[in-house]
């Protein structure tokens, strides 16, 4: 066997070798991804329903709620930086509604 038949089957190995581990990270990033959007949703669906109880009479101006109002909407910017990475998987619609909740119930604005 030549040098090149043994670079030529090395290389093979190789490369079959780097596209199942492109493969398998390819397979995490959506699993990843997948969770991140339902977190993010999970956290702006937190924030509409924190926003709508301050809103209510009873609870109106109480300072824990307002402090949860708060860090809520701090956590959820802080989501949304991800966003741009793992937006492939998010329920544009149910965002839509969640967003538009978001911004009806939401009191409290600096």
């Amino acid at each position: 066997m030549t040098t090149i038949h043994l670079l030529g089957i090395c290389s093979i190995a190789l490369n079959g070798f780097l596209i199942w581990y492109v493969i398998k990270i390819l397979k995490k990033f959506m699993y990843i991804s997948d969770n991140m959007a339902d977190l993010f949703l999970t956290i702006k669906a937190f924030q509409a329903f924190v926003g709508t109880m301050y809103s209510m009479e009873s609870f109106y101006g109480e300072p824990m709620i307002q402090e949860s109002v708060m860090r809520i909407k701090e956590v959820s910017e802080e989501m949304e930086m991800f966003r741009g990475v793992f937006e492939y998987s998010l329920d544009i619609e149910l965002e839509e509604e969640l967003n538009a909740a978001t911004e009806e119930k939401t009191p409290l604005e600096e």
